[in-house]
């Protein structure tokens, strides 16, 4: 009896986890990264970027969308640093219940290519590629709380022909149901 509760609540769980990233739902969501505020003798600088998505599941597992970033880096004394963002961007869910580390989680890999800017001393504007590992934790059935570890290279023209960073980014996302409504509403 016991294996039996226990093969019920692993199933449920898988099931769980799946049904947020089923062919024909919508990801809508952000994330938010940099965030710093600092508080010195000399300034006070504030850091942070926020970068909006919309995605949608074209198959089981794999969505595809678009993304806006903006991000600001001011300081007292300094002029701002201002960062851009705008392009398409890739996500694929891994379902291999054996790496499901926390039950309702999901482990995702990110990728993303548009353009980009960063204006301020050594200012680069042009391609910029982004990709990395995510990790989704479903607070509901339809929405999950999530961390992204991602590089972003931005190569392009001006002071500084490239910018690249490690960014560590924490996001809130809400999975849409767009089927399930649809078939309600017929």
């Amino acid at each position: 009896m016991k294996k039996l509760f226990a093969l019920t609540a692993l199933l449920a769980a898988v099931t769980f986890a799946h049904a947020q990233t089923e062919e024909g739902n919508l990801l809508v969501g952000g994330n938010i990264s940099n965030f710093r505020l600092d508080f010195q003798d000399e300034s006070t600088t504030f850091q942070m970027t926020l970068t909006p998505k919309i995605a949608y599941f074209v198959r089981d597992n794999m969505a595809l969308g678009g993304y806006g970033e903006l991000g600001i880096i001011a300081s007292e004394g300094n002029d701002a640093i201002v960062n851009y963002g705008i392009g398409a961007l890739g996500r694929y869910y891994i379902s291999d219940a054996d790496v499901v580390i926390v039950r309702d989680s999901r482990f995702f890999l990110e990728a993303n290519a548009g353009f980009h800017g960063n204006n301020g001393a050594a200012n680069t504007n042009g391609i910029g590629i982004g990709f990395g590992p995510g990790w989704t934790y479903f607070i509901t059935e339809n929405i999950g709380l999530e961390a992204l570890l991602k590089y972003n290279l931005t190569v392009g023209l001006g002071n500084s022909t490239t910018n690249n960073n490690l960014n560590l980014g924490v996001g809130f996302q809400i999975y849409l149901p767009t089927r399930r409504l649809a078939e309600r509403m017929e």
